[in-house]
């Protein structure tokens, strides 16, 4: 039978959306081009690495139409005039909501708009002028914790959807560690830990023949020694974890990589794209 494949994707910050001579913007665009003329989805599910659930539920947007939340703070006015079109289905949400409930994972359905980790990322993708998502696009919320196993089986309860031509894209940062882009900036160098991590991302993903070994390679990152210095907080980590329970076995192929400052751009693939 044939599945959509799943996706992580790196996001950056929102100056991404104006970069665009930036290698990860053409990163970006690439993967966007794949889905759009190649994987074909009926609708698109999303997980962002700003959406923690307040409680201890995981919520799920159920709006239809909602405004775009400028989730950061001191960039110029052009960043909060930013517009992403989107469309939420109500039909999607119900459905995830009862996926959820069958997998017994507490969840609420909310209307909350798509924060930058969808919208920056998905402006590269899908430019509404270039290479327009013209379906439906649902979010969903991380849990309000760092533990990988729950992320895990979040994603592993939304994997059916994959069935129905739904595609799973999450969004996060192979490395994040705003703390130390100052002293990247003012010493003109890479951090040394961002290669490091990098490459242990890369084997967790792609160096496993099975589901079970994969998921146990990626909870492992979390205890790595430059794990802290990567994701001094793992929010931008665990939609990766998500990604891998919605993979299931399926091979992971990575898309892109760069390495800057103390981020990391790395992209992946979970399956084969039609």
């Amino acid at each position: 039978m044939q599945r959509t494949p799943v996706y992580f994707v790196s996001h950056g910050g929102p100056n991404i959306m104006f970069q665009t001579e930036h290698p990860a913007y053409g990163g970006l665009q690439k993967i966007g081009r794949e889905i759009t003329q190649r994987v074909k989805p009926k609708a698109v599910v999303v997980f962002s690495a700003h959406w923690q659930a307040r409680r201890g539920n995981i919520e799920v947007n159920q709006a239809e139409a909602t405004e775009l939340i400028y989730d950061y703070y001191g960039f110029p006015d052009r960043y909060y005039k930013i517009q992403y079109p989107n469309v939420g289905s109500k039909d999607l949400a119900r459905r995830i909501l009862k996926l959820l409930e069958k997998a017994g994972i507490p969840a609420d359905g909310v209307n909350r708009g798509p924060d930058h980790g969808v919208f920056a990322p998905f402006t590269c993708m899908f430019n509404p002028d270039e290479n327009p998502l013209v379906v439906p696009m649902v979010q969903v919320s991380l849990y309000n914790n760092e533990d990988p196993d729950q992320h895990y089986a979040l994603g592993s309860a939304l994997k059916s959807l994959r069935e129905d031509n739904i595609l799973i894209v999450t969004s996060g940062m192979a490395v994040h560690n705003l703390y130390d882009v100052g002293f990247a900036m003012m010493s003109g160098q890479e951090l040394p830990y961002v290669k490091v991590f990098d490459r242990e991302l890369k084997k967790a993903v792609i160096d496993t023949s099975t589901d079970v070994e994969r998921k146990k390679k990626l909870k492992e990152t979390l205890f790595h020694q430059s794990a802290r210095q990567a994701h001094p907080t793992f929010e931008h980590l665990l939609p990766l974890h998500v990604a891998a329970g919605a993979a299931g076995n399926d091979e992971a192929k990575q898309l892109f990589t760069m390495t800057e400052m103390s981020f990391s751009w790395a992209q992946y693939r979970f399956g084969e794209a039609p």
